[in-house]
């Protein structure tokens, strides 16, 4: 139970206190109470608070108890299981190498300890909270029901070891409410909110009168919601909210389909029975021993989705019995045909894909009948890229459990205060693993492109464009990317794993500058006499040995030839 003093919150071992320095900011005057995400229920006293009604197709859902039921009733269609089950395992990527979260800190100006001290804590959230073994089981839970409710255990004797244990909650049995208080304005007379007060109500059987609930402190709870309010912002709905109708429709249809097809495809017998001239009573019961005689009854159970024998009841959709008066044509028995459109299932396909649109699920991740291909981005529909974004809200507000969680955390153990995560708060957020093919292909495609126009700007750098402006205009960098950018190309080539591209630029202008090499002249030392002399006779040998007359090939067959012309001018 909450203590009256605001200052101190003691409840299940959880206990805050504010120091006697710390004073309240002074509270602006207005005669509406703050909005509250969270759709509380309001009270205008301490003595108790009222329940809300909530009328969704004609049911009543009195409280948030009968509402949660009902989405969790839905979420078991199996048409609502394929298109919840996908949403998670998009949203939760479970790795064996890697926490499938993890806090980003890259915006937050603060020495390297602190952001190292928060980012434990992260991990412990995580830890206490079993994520990495039941993150695909609490989101689903949250998408489902529309919130979800931890928790949070710290021990008393030691409040600055931070919070020890978080336990779930069930969130049908738990429910926020905001006590406002008013004051008159003494000039105007108008009621101005003086105070408001929030705190939490946990009924162990919800709906029922004979519990009462258990007051619990704000501090002590972790309560994210979808963020989705109905019409009249004092309630909040799941994700499966807009999903009801639909599916109520489509299994309408379903049974009727079913109903229909039963009823009207087989053949009808008219039996049409001679009584004589027996009188009206007595026709009567020999009509009726004649129908229990031969009369079988097939009821179909829309629950069960079986076929059971009821011979108990009368239907017009059974055999026809009309009695027949002596001097007509005798016992006659003739049939009625069966239905003739009952392979029609377009109006059946029409409440299914309209179901599948208020689901947000892309239909083709549905169907059966589509098969799955890993393409370029240009290929992706637009459902898909509509998906992507809606996969990105959920993330962005299912990370509030543990950044709600941490800074708790943090402030207990004092490792930071109440001031500095107002001011963090808004660079802190929780990064997912990725799993989205078509999100990598969209990026590797984008940068791709980028790269090829970086290509062509290139050449006109320092003519036309300044290097920060490619930076920034086509490579899409901020100014703290291009700073990290050209902080690691500086320390790569420190470390001599790239070659500073000023030396590589310098290098091949002295080359191109650097004049040609001079051909490299030989030194003869002069000859002595001997050699000379010995030079002059080799050279003359040589000459004689040229002149020498050497017979070649023609000269060869010439002579032949003169000789067997003179052999023949013998003979004759």
């Amino acid at each position: 139970m909450a203590d009256n003093d605001n200052s101190i919150f003691k409840l299940f071992g959880f206990e805050l206190k504010k120091t006697t320095s710390q004073k309240e900011e002074p509270r602006l005057a207005s005669v509406v109470p703050p909005t509250d995400e969270d759709a509380a229920g309001y009270s205008a006293a301490a003595a108790g608070h009222f329940g809300q009604y909530v009328n969704m197709d004609g049911e009543q859902s009195k409280d948030n108890h009968q509402l949660i039921m009902r989405y969790r009733g839905v979420s078991m269609n199996p048409e609502v299981d394929m298109a919840v089950d996908e949403i998670v395992n998009e949203s939760i990527v479970s790795s064996e190498l890697e926490s499938s979260v993890d806090l980003m800190m890259d915006n937050v100006e603060v020495s390297k300890k602190i952001k190292n001290q928060v980012k434990e804590e992260f991990k412990n959230v995580v830890s206490m909270l079993k994520f990495n073994d039941l993150s695909y089981d609490i989101f689903r839970a949250w998408y489902v029901d529309g919130r979800v409710v931890h928790h949070l255990l710290v021990n008393e004797a030691n409040i600055k070891a931070g919070i020890q244990e978080i336990r779930m909650i069930d969130a049908a049995k738990i429910r926020k409410m905001r006590e406002v208080k008013y004051k008159k304005d003494t000039k105007t007379g108008v009621k101005i909110v003086d105070k408001v007060d929030e705190y939490y109500i946990f009924e162990e059987k919800p709906g029922s009168n004979m519990v009462q609930g258990v007051k619990i402190s704000t501090d002590a709870i972790s309560y994210i919601t979808s963020g989705l309010l109905d019409d009249t912002k004092k309630k909040v709905i799941s994700h499966l909210h807009k999903a009801l109708k639909p599916i109520n429709q489509l299994r309408m249809m379903e049974d009727s389909l079913v109903i229909y097809r039963l009823a009207r495809a087989p053949e009808r017998r008219i039996f049409y029975i001679d009584v004589g001239n027996l009188p009206r009573g007595k026709a009567e019961q020999y009509m009726k021993d004649i129908m229990a005689k031969y009369r079988n009854k097939l009821v179909y159970d829309a629950s069960t989705g079986q076929l059971k024998d009821d011979r108990k009841h009368m239907s017009m959709l059974e055999d026809f019995w009309l009695p027949r008066r002596e001097g007509g044509r005798g016992t006659e028995i003739s049939t009625l045909p069966g239905g003739d459109n009952l392979g029609q299932i377009e109006d059946i396909i029409y409440f299914q894909k309209r179901l599948y649109r208020s689901l947000n699920v892309p239909v083709n991740r549905l169907e059966q009948e589509s098969s799955f291909s890993l393409g370029r981005s240009t290929e992706i529909s637009r459902d898909e890229v509509k998906f992507q974004k809606f996969i990105d809200r959920l993330r962005r507000r299912f990370g509030n459990l543990f950044l709600g969680i941490l800074k708790k955390q943090l402030i207990l153990k004092g490792v930071i205060t109440e001031q500095d995560w107002e001011e963090w708060k808004d660079d802190i957020y929780v990064s997912f693993i990725r799993d989205n093919h078509y999100t990598e292909l969209k990026e590797t495609e984008i940068l791709q492109n980028r790269i090829g126009v970086m290509n062509e700007v290139t050449q006109y750098v320092g003519d036309y464009f300044s290097k920060q402006w490619v930076w920034e205009n086509v490579l899409r960098l901020d100014t703290e990317e291009i700073a990290e950018m050209k902080k690691n190309m500086d320390k790569e080539i420190s470390a001599g794993e790239v070659q500073d591209p000023m030396e590589v630029a310098a290098a091949e202008q002295e080359a191109e500058n650097k004049p040609p090499a001079p051909t490299p002249v030989t030194v003869v030392e002069p000859k002595s006499d001997t050699d000379r002399q010995k030079d002059a006779e080799d050279a003359k040998k040589k000459k004689e040995k040229k002149e020498e007359y050497l017979p070649s090939h023609e000269d060869e067959l010439i002579e032949e030839m003169t000789r067997y012309m003179a052999k023949i001018n013998e003979q004759d």
